[in-house]
């Protein structure tokens, strides 16, 4: 995968000011580090070799100018510590808003072939890495490059054949390097697509956790959770293999290295090419190579982890929704509610069989509508449509005369209002919940949807009315009363076209009943589609489609179809047969 580097290093640019000087702080900290063992040199070769009766003055001054270096350098330490995890966190912070918006955007498609779980672990986990790499990577490679550079200098200017024998095994111990960050990029990749199927499988067990206690099956859920952190224990134990060889590799050249200093710098002690203060300052600034080299050589890791959490990262922002808006999109400002599907041709993948083949309906402003048929003939897929939740592999749907793909999406969907089987609440309190459908209404229009869709009075019966939270997919309900609450918001958005999904189908017949009110109100006026399981509930539908495999068979009033005694007809004697 070719590396965006240019996108990488744009995400410093709101805080390029602030960055360069927590770079400058870690150059002048790095610098202050490089005095110290000169100054150790000069007392010793210098101030300690010359008139002892002057030395302790000029030490106690060396000792003072020591003293303030301390001061310059902690306090460069603090701002580049302080200042740099701000940038670091800063920018993971718009990198996670970003990746939000992008998500926000991404249409159904894609949510049908991702898992949540995974998709958390992309805007968490990956991004907080992420941060690390942003704060420490420029800082420490400046300051550890400062120091490299600096003492080579220093080295080659004290001895230059022993420095220059030191500086053989900086290449081997670079190709060694390489290699191993090949292979750590590769199981820390894994280790990330591992723990996002963890999340994946924690996400499903606990979001179906009724169903899992229903059942009694805590065990068959804990087998699988371990079948996963399982392949996730073990991606690790390849990365610590890969670490261990790698880090252990690296101190073995290290080691080396020091061993040829006091070996050859002794050598040279003996043959007169060397003195001690000579010997003890090349000692100390190799530990000033040295050092770098240990870092950098551990940051690997963090640097791996930080590049592969930018890949993936870029692996969503670099995915294009598959519907969006056309350059020229119109903006819809008036809508009558008249929908026709010409030739409307539909498959969800390429390799997939069609749902749809050249099918054609056409529904009048205001009309009531039904679709009933067979599960999986398209019910639901044939409105989803309207919406461009999906768009069309041949054929066209028009509202009002327009081809969706030519209205401006926000403007398309805020004309639809959908109830569903199943619904969804979001955390937080019944006032926010209704506001779902239109967030700047006013507190008395809130009431008055929820009168509408019979949800006030059982409303002003919990603890704080409207303001009473109702937990994480409003759990602290009744399925009669998260379903008036949704019906509710869609009052509040008031839609030129109203789609009911199987909106009563899992009610008790009381709940049913009460729902069953709000709808029939919420349709007055608007162009409604209900895609019905109970066909009972349809009895006065304008017009009932039958849909089939074979696209739509059969359309007329409940009553034509029944005489007519074909598909509606044998669909609606079954399901009164197993009623009965």
């Amino acid at each position: 995968m070719h590396f965006p580097v240019k996108r990488f290093f744009s995400y410093y640019r709101p805080y390029l000011s602030l960055f360069l000087s927590v770079l400058a702080c870690a150059l002048i900290v790095s610098t202050v580090t490089l005095i110290f063992p000169l100054l150790v040199r000069y007392i010793t070769k210098e101030v300690l070799a010359g008139d002892l009766s002057s030395a302790l003055s000029e030490v106690y001054w060396i000792g003072g100018f020591m003293l303030f270096l301390v001061v310059v350098q902690n306090t460069g330490n603090y701002f580049v510590d302080y200042k740099g995890h701000e940038i670091g966190v800063r920018m993971e912070s718009d990198m996670r808003s970003e990746l939000f918006a992008h998500m926000q955007k991404l249409s159904f498609s894609f949510y049908d072939k991702e898992k949540t779980g995974k998709l958390m672990s992309r805007i968490t986990n990956d991004l907080l890495l992420l941060s690390e790499l942003y704060h420490h990577g420029p800082e420490d490679y400046v300051k550890y490059f400062v120091r490299f550079i600096g003492a080579f200098i220093i080295l080659l200017l004290i001895n230059a054949p022993l420095t220059i024998a030191v500086f053989c095994f900086l290449p081997i111990l670079g190709v060694f390097a390489l290699y191993f960050n090949k292979i750590l990029n590769k199981t820390l990749r894994r280790n990330k697509e591992r723990i996002g199927d963890i999340n994946a499988q924690v996400e499903d067990s606990l979001s179906g956790i009724r169903v899992v206690k229903s059942f009694a099956n805590e065990q068959i859920e804990m087998d699988k959770f371990n079948r996963e952190n399982d392949r996730f224990l073990d991606s690790r134990k390849k990365t610590y293999k890969a670490e261990a060889y790698f880090y252990n590799g690296a101190e073995t050249f290290i080691q080396l290295i020091t061993i040829t200093v006091v070996i050859f710098g002794s050598a040279s002690i003996v043959n007169k090419t060397l003195d001690l203060a000579d010997l003890i300052t090349f000692l100390l600034y190799i530990n000033f190579m040295i050092e770098p080299i240990q870092k950098l050589t551990h940051m690997s890791t963090q640097f791996q982890e930080g590049i592969t959490g930018f890949q993936r990262f870029m692996e969503i922002m670099n995915l294009k929704p598959a519907i969006e808006n056309k350059p020229d999109a119109l903006d819809l400002s008036e809508v009558r509610g008249e929908i026709e599907f010409k030739d409307v041709t539909f498959r969800y993948e390429e390799h997939l069989d069609n749902v749809f083949v050249d099918m054609s309906l056409h529904i009048q402003q205001g009309e009531y509508i039904a679709l009933v048929g067979p599960s999986g003939a398209g019910k639901t897929t044939l409105c989803s449509l309207i919406p461009r939740f999906y768009d069309v592999t041949k054929g066209n749907v028009l509202l009002d005369g327009i081809n969706v793909r030519d209205i401006e999406l926000q403007s398309l969907r805020k004309t639809i209002g959908i109830v569903q089987q199943d619904v969804y609440l979001f955390v937080g309190t019944v006032m926010e919940n209704i506001c779902y459908g239109n967030p700047i209404a006013s507190e008395k229009e809130v009431i008055a949807a929820a009168q509408h869709a019979n949800a006030h009075n059982f409303i002003m019966k919990l603890p704080n009315g409207y303001q009473s939270e109702i937990g994480q997919r409003g759990v602290t309900l009744s399925g009669g009363q998260k379903q008036r609450l949704s019906i509710a918001r869609v009052f509040l958005k008031n839609p030129a076209i109203l789609i009911l999904d199987e909106a009563t189908s899992a009610l008790d017949n009381e709940s049913e009943s009460i729902v069953k009110e709000s709808l029939e109100l919420l349709a007055k006026g608007r162009t409604t589609i209900v895609i019905a399981h109970r066909l009972s509930t349809i009895r006065n539908a304008e017009r009932i489609i039958v849909l089939t495999e074979d696209g739509i068979i059969e359309q007329g009033t409940h009553d034509a179809l029944l005489a007519r005694n074909g598909a509606f007809a044998q669909l609606y004697s079954k399901q009164f047969e197993f009623q009965v």
